[in-house]
């Protein structure tokens, strides 16, 4: 199937999956929408732009680790606010063969109601302070009618997540800024343009002070 370049700036959707699958990147009929697989020679490109993002953050006194894929619904329920954001969104495992679990499973939707409690169990001391680590990972969120393949799935991988802990709300805050000075970094070594915006309140991450984040525009 060729692809058809006067696509680009009127069906960019149409154009992006043609060009994932001519170009042997991701072939998105999988029979689960939102899911896609990774070919041979995407999966190349996506191992290279993962490690400029571990080579950035290992480089910066991050640590990577790898926390489960299943988060326990009672877990979920101890932040209210972050269960009332992503409940709707969420896969949730509710048997376990034939029984019925006590307590159902969401699949990860983000990390931060099983992250937190370890992060209290490794903290005795100022001493262990600031604790910085990351994860990539495989995240499902049922939030969409409207997928494209890699730019809006229901399976989001690679997904790409760091959390730190500090010792005061200032060290805090100036790990954001070193933080937008590596995204920066990250995007500008792969030539992609981005803008970086304050969210409104009623569109901040669940639980967050206030969210920045990276925004790149699709050509249509």
């Amino acid at each position: 199937m060729p692809v058809k370049r006067q696509k680009y700036g009127v069906q960019f959707g149409d154009w992006f999956r043609d060009v994932l699958i001519n170009a042997g990147i991701m072939d998105y009929r999988y029979p689960i929408k939102g899911s896609g697989v990774w070919m041979p020679y995407g999966f190349k490109i996506r191992k290279n732009v993962l490690q400029v993002i571990r080579d950035l953050l290992d480089n910066t006194g991050h640590d990577e680790t790898l926390f489960p894929l299943l988060i326990p619904e009672t877990s979920l329920a101890q932040e209210a606010a972050h269960v009332k954001s992503f409940e709707g969104e969420c896969f949730w495992v509710t048997h376990g063969g034939y029984d019925l679990l006590n307590v159902r499973y969401a699949l990860r939707p983000t990390s931060e109601t099983v992250i937190a409690p370890m992060l209290k169990l490794w903290i005795r001391s100022h001493a262990d302070l600031p604790m910085k680590l990351y994860q990539v990972v495989n995240v499902f969120r049922y939030e969409t009618k409207a997928t494209r393949p890699i730019i809006r799935m229901r399976e989001v991988e690679p997904f790409k997540e760091a959390h730190t802990c500090h010792s005061t709300g200032e060290e805090a805050e100036k790990q954001v800024q070193d933080a937008l000075g590596l995204y920066k970094q990250f995007f500008d070594s792969l030539g992609v343009p981005y803008v970086v915006s304050r969210r409104p309140e009623w569109d901040k991450f669940a639980g967050a002070l206030y969210t920045l984040a990276f925004d790149l525009l699709c050509p249509d």
